[in-house]
């Protein structure tokens, strides 16, 4: 591809991106009575104009990449929906400085969101071919503050605990107590849980500062399974 090439391809994705962050904002208005959230954040939705979706999709996807829809990755996984991803970082409340767990890689696109506006991220992926390649990948587009552990994301990663907030990307059958002691007091998790996918609720975890667990159900949403290790 030549530099003209390249640049009419960057500019093509730069204005889809930001058609997704308009259907995006759109959704959160719809959903305002859902989840207390009429518009993204200033900062979540900078990411969600930064962070390009087309380098996280498989080549044969790339034309879809900018659609406000979930998108299959391989090994029976999935992309997210934007929405859902925007949503679940809004629920966190990440500042800069922060230190924040994400539960199930999949191909790196949540990961690199959180990484351009907290300080470190901490994601676990079972599957190692998905995590190896998302590894690579986010050291390639320069996401240095992301790091990559393959292992069972029920337990969490306890070396690197305490997190100021966790964002678990597959669905439990229930919250995984693991999860719970590694946030931090004052910290917030956002969850999938259901036992079917077709009944599954988002919750956001809140632990307060004597360390007291609240949880509230969002949405209603549809993930695939948190694959426990063996």
């Amino acid at each position: 591809m030549g530099v003209a090439q390249a640049q009419d391809a960057a500019a093509r994705f730069a204005a889809q991106r930001a058609r997704l962050v308009a259907e995006v904002d759109a959704m959160y208005a719809a959903t305002r009575a859902e989840t207390g959230l009429a518009a993204m954040s200033p900062q979540v939705r900078a990411a969600l104009a930064k962070v390009e979706r087309h380098r996280f999709v498989p080549a044969g996807m790339v034309a879809s990449a900018y659609r406000n829809q979930p998108l299959p990755i391989g090994s029976g996984q999935t992309i997210s929906q934007p929405y859902i991803v925007a949503l679940s970082t809004d629920l966190v409340q990440p500042r800069a400085g922060q230190r924040v767990l994400e539960v199930g890689t999949g191909s790196g696109y949540q990961a690199a969101i959180l990484a351009v506006i907290v300080a470190q991220v901490f994601t676990i992926e079972i599957l190692p071919e998905l995590g190896n390649a998302a590894a690579a990948r986010l050291k390639a587009l320069g996401y240095s503050n992301v790091k990559v552990r393959i292992g069972d994301g029920y337990a969490g990663w306890p070396e690197e605990a305490p997190y100021d907030a966790i964002v678990v990307t597959a669905a439990p059958p229930r919250v995984p107590q693991a999860l719970v002691d590694q946030l931090k007091p004052g910290g917030r998790m956002v969850i999938p849980v259901g036992e079917s996918p077709t009944a599954q609720e988002l919750l956001v975890i809140t632990k307060g500062a004597d360390g007291s667990v609240q949880s509230r159900s969002v949405l209603p949403v549809r993930f695939v399974p948190l694959v426990p290790g063996k």
